[in-house]
């Protein structure tokens, strides 16, 4: 028996540095991934840093632009933000006229392929037009006096 207790021992003794040496082997492997997930997580920052630099970039420079075209256009300006404040009106009532005729005519579209060209017809263009120039209007009648960021 004190020889089966000796033999264990030595068993004992004999497979620790190898469970030593396989856990140090995988600390080490585990260590190394989590450093190398460091530095893709870190250069993915980097690019997306580049990505705001270059997206706020653009977004100033045309802040700048319209600051400086409103102070060149005050009357301008002035007149763009009254036209636009009008044609949202005009809008409203046109998309209001718009789910009107829809609800109401839902149902005699779906059956028939004419009154619903006639719907898109009517609406379709009035709407893609009045869009853009209100976006125009707002974007020229709302343009900064001056930029709201330090640095020129």
């Amino acid at each position: 028996m004190a020889n089966e207790a000796k033999y264990e021992l030595v068993n004992s003794l004999e497979s620790t540095p190898t469970t030593i040496t396989q856990h140090v082997d995988q600390t080490t492997e585990l260590t190394d991934l989590v450093r190398q997930l460091i530095m893709v997580q870190s250069r993915q920052n980097d690019l997306l840093q580049e990505v705001v630099n270059q997206l706020s970039a653009a977004q100033k420079q045309r802040v700048r632009e319209l600051a400086q075209w409103r102070r060149a256009n005050p009357a301008l300006a002035k007149s763009c933000k009254l036209a636009s404040d009008c044609l949202g009106k005009l809008q409203t009532d046109m998309l209001s006229s718009l789910t009107y005729d829809l609800d109401v005519n839902y149902e005699a579209m779906q059956e028939n392929e004419y009154m619903t060209s006639e719907f898109f017809e009517k609406y379709g263009p009035r709407i893609v037009h009045m869009n853009a120039l209100l976006q125009t209007l707002s974007v020229l009648g709302n343009a900064p006096e001056s930029p709201n960021f330090s640095g020129n």
